[in-house]
C-alpha cells in the first residue's frame, strides 16, 4: 500500500485518480481548497496552497504526490510557484512526483516543436473552433502548465518525476464512459486515433496514472495519454 497525497484532488482530474487509488488500496489523502466530503475510504484535507507552510504539511510523509492543480483562481499566474515548492518537499523527503499537465506541452510528432510553441492546435478536423474569448484563457493556462513540464526537466536535483499528459479531448465537457484501456505515448509525443482525434476519459486517464505510480515505468519522463 502506497501513501499517495493528490493536491487538486476534488477538481476533475484530481477526483478520478483519488477514487482508482483508493479503489486498489491504497492510501489516499486528498487536499484542496474546496470543503471536504464526509466519510470513505479516502482522507480529504483543505488547504490553501499558496501558503508554504500548508504546501509542506499536505506533503508531509507520502510516498507519491499527485499534483492534479489549475492555474486557475488564485492559483493563476502562482503555480509555477507552487509546483517548484512541491517539487523542493517532494525531493528531500525522497518521496515520487506525478503532474497532471496539458495537452499542449506535448509534440504532434517525434522532434517536432510542442504544441504550445508551434501555434496550432491539432485534432479532430469537425472539432468546433474556440470562441476568441476563450483562446486567451486557455493558452494561459497552457503556458504555466508547460512552464511547469520545462522547470522539471531543468532540475539536476529535482525529485523523481512523471509529467502525465491527457489528450486534447479531456474534462468534464467530455467525460465519457469508463472503457478499461488507453495508450501512453512516449518522448512527448501525442497520440491520435484514425480519425485524427485525441481524447481520454477521466476514469481511463485515473487508470494510466495509477498505473504508472504501481509500475514506475516512466520516471522523469513526460509522457501522453489517450485512447
Amino acid at each position: 500500500m502506497t501513501h499517495i497525497v493528490v493536491l487538486g484532488g476534488t477538481g476533475y482530474a484530481g477526483r478520478y485518480i483519488v477514487d482508482e487509488a483508493a479503489r486498489r488500496g491504497h492510501d489516499v489523502v486528498s487536499v484542496s481548497r474546496s470543503a471536504a466530503p464526509a466519510g470513505g475510504p479516502v482522507t480529504h484535507r483543505s488547504a490553501d496552497l499558496l501558503d508554504p507552510a500548508a504546501r509542506q504539511a499536505a506533503v508531509e510523509g507520502a510516498d507519491v504526490v499527485v499534483g492534479a492543480l489549475s492555474p486557475r483562481g488564485p492559483l493563476d499566474g502562482e503555480l509555477g510557484a507552487v509546483y517548484r515548492s512541491v517539487a523542493d518537499a517532494v525531493a528531500a523527503a525522497g518521496a515520487r512526483l506525478v503532474v497532471v499537465g496539458g495537452f499542449s506541452s506535448l509534440r504532434p510528432a517525434p522532434g517536432e516543436d510542442r504544441i504550445i510553441d508551434s501555434g496550432r492546435f491539432p485534432g479532430a478536423a469537425d472539432a468546433p473552433p474556440v470562441p476568441p474569448e476563450a483562446l486567451e484563457g486557455l493558452l494561459n493556462e497552457a503556458r504555466q502548465m508547460n512552464a511547469t513540464l520545462l522547470d522539471l526537466l531543468g532540475r539536476s536535483d529535482g525529485p523523481d518525476w512523471t509529467f502525465v499528459s491527457p489528450g486534447m479531448g479531456f474534462g468534464a465537457h467530455v467525460p465519457g464512459e469508463p472503457t478499461g484501456r488507453y495508450r501512453i505515448g512516449d518522448d512527448d509525443v501525442a497520440l491520435f486515433d484514425a480519425e485524427g482525434s485525441s481524447a481520454i476519459g477521466g476514469a481511463d486517464f485515473a487508470l494510466a496514472v495509477v498505473d504508472e505510480i504501481e509500475q514506475g515505468k516512466h520516471r522523469r519522463e513526460h509522457i501522453g495519454v489517450a485512447y
